[in-house]
């Protein structure tokens, strides 16, 4: 599993009394006397008044519809180019591997803290610097590079730019349509990193016990990590990289259920790779790793592969909560929109 990978509210309006209500009188009145304003201006003075505020409040309200409109517009668009994107590059699964490590390294166990925010995207130290992350802050970065130029920071930041891009990837490849919620906030340095990958992000030479320590303290059960695994339906393992090699599934740009159907159904010989790495390749060339076949050691989590490898309906929906939970892992306020 190493490479498993707005609402707009107007602020509120201050009421200054305006200066012809406030300044001194230009002739002070004589002792005694009383300084009166007929009925009739008063009466105008405070229907102009309120006349006043009326038109700034349409104003405003006006303009914050406008800031909605072109915010719905500027989504859209977003949405387009990154479709575009994974269309083209065939990109997808490495911009879904970049979000589930940017959001993964949250722990609420014996390590605390991680959240997704772009940290990545410096590489002096820190998550840009870590092994499991190797590919993603050159390559996936890279690509995404001239969105981010056009729409971060006036639209999004690139810590939800990498959270949506990875949900229209997923739909793209023919997986479920994933909500993105948005509000978080870029790390401004390597120093907001944390502290290793050990103990947050799973080793794919590992077991079942290896996948619990991980997950757990994230906050998911036996049925969360097997759906999550799933994600394996998508990409390949390269040698350079994470030591491993070879897709998991014969169509790797597709998002199904494939992933759990190969698990039962085909035949894996072990093999070494030239960096030294234990796997599993079947006759058709396709792999699992450790962490993969563990999956089937365990009836706690076996029963979840037989579930999906028959119904890829019950398998997105699964999918689809526990990937949710792990984008917003750490992340206090969401909103809706842009």
């Amino acid at each position: 599993m190493a490479s498993l990978a707005a609402f707009v509210t107007p602020s509120a309006v201050r009421t200054v009394a305006p200066a012809s209500l406030t300044s001194a009188p230009q002739a002070a009145p004589q002792h005694g006397a009383q300084l009166q304003l007929p009925a009739a201006a008063a009466a105008g003075a405070v229907a102009g008044l309120v006349g006043g505020f009326q038109r700034k409040a349409q104003r405003k309200s006006r303009a914050v519809v406008s800031m909605a409109a072109r915010g719905g517009e500027s989504y859209d668009a977003l949405v387009k180019d990154l479709e575009e994107l994974v269309k083209t590059k065939q990109c997808g699964p490495i911009l879904v591997r970049l979000s589930w490590h940017d959001a993964g390294v949250f722990s609420d166990g014996k390590l605390k803290g991680g959240c997704p925010n772009a940290v990545m995207r410096f590489t002096d130290a820190g998550e840009g610097t870590f092994g499991a992350n190797a590919g993603l802050p050159d390559v996936a970065v890279g690509l995404l590079k001239p969105i981010s130029e056009k729409y971060v920071p006036d639209t999004i930041s690139n810590a939800d730019l990498w959270t949506l891009a990875a949900n229209v990837a997923i739909k793209v490849m023919g997986g479920p349509d994933i909500k993105t919620r948005f509000g978080r906030v870029d790390a401004k340095d390597s120093s907001e990193s944390v502290e290793s990958q050990v103990g947050r992000l799973p080793d794919g030479d590992k077991g079942i016990d290896h996948l619990r320590e991980i997950f757990h303290p994230k906050g998911f059960d036996d049925k969360d990590i097997v759906a999550l695994s799933g994600a394996h339906t998508v990409g390949k393992c390269n040698l350079d990289r994470s030591g491993f090699d070879g897709p998991w599934t014969e169509e790797p740009l597709k998002f199904d259920n494939t992933y759990f159907k190969d698990m039962l159904e085909k035949e894996y010989k072990e093999e070494t790779t030239e960096k030294g790495n234990p796997q599993f390749r079947s006759g058709s060339g396709t792999i699992m790793l450790i962490s993969d076949l563990a999956l089937l050691k365990d009836p706690a989590f076996k029963e979840h592969v037989e579930t999906y490898a028959k119904d890829q309906d019950a398998y997105f929906k699964d999918f689809t909560k526990a990937w949710i939970k792990l984008q917003e892992n750490g992340v206090p306020e969401l909103r809706d929109a842009l």
